[in-house]
């Protein structure tokens, strides 16, 4: 089933006690909100686009096949700037899985 969201959708692919896969579609010119998260760690593996990744104060340029980890409480936003959609895979890990373990820093949709 797909999640719509403001910037894309994403889909969870597997949801167990020790971790959640989602895979995640960014449109074209979309990005999430800077956010951080509490009670999970998460890997993103890029399947297609260029994505362009904040993680605390360092910004980077990931390609399909490129892949990153994001501790947790660490202050982080994927944006996408192409003109295709970005599609990846994320992994979270840690002691909880909910949405509302999303601590919004800054939001282009109001969602703060």
């Amino acid at each position: 089933m797909k999640n719509h969201r403001p910037w894309g959708y994403y889909e969870v692919l597997s949801d167990d006690p020790d971790h959640k896969v989602k895979r995640i579609v960014v449109h074209p010119g979309r990005r999430f909100s800077l956010q951080k998260h509490g009670k999970r760690d998460e890997h993103w593996y890029v399947v297609k686009g260029d994505a362009v990744v904040t993680v605390g104060e360092r910004s980077m340029v990931l390609n399909a096949g490129d892949s990153i980890d994001i501790p947790r409480c660490m202050v982080h936003r994927l944006q996408n700037g192409g003109t295709e959609d970005v599609v990846f895979i994320e992994v979270q890990r840690g002691e909880y899985f909910g949405e509302d373990d999303i601590e919004r820093i800054e939001d282009d949709y109001g969602r703060t």
